[in-house]
């Protein structure tokens, strides 16, 4: 049962669009960032709706916008 449950969370799909730079940022934020694919401003890519790719977003949200 656990396993069908984080299935379909892992199913879901964010859209992450970085629209702040992440210079001058404390390096675990730009980390996250990078963690999630994202390099330029304006770029959008789509991640998995995980536990572990929330906690990226949440690091860095400021910088960030999400759909």
């Amino acid at each position: 049962r656990g396993l069908e449950k984080g299935k379909r969370m892992a199913d879901k799909q964010l859209s992450v669009k970085l629209v702040k730079s992440f210079i001058g940022s404390k390096s675990y934020q730009e980390k996250s960032v990078r963690g999630l694919g994202l390099s330029k401003i304006g770029q959008v890519v789509l991640v998995s709706d995980t536990p572990e790719n929330r906690g990226m977003i949440n690091k860095s949200i400021h910088l960030l916008e999400v759909n």
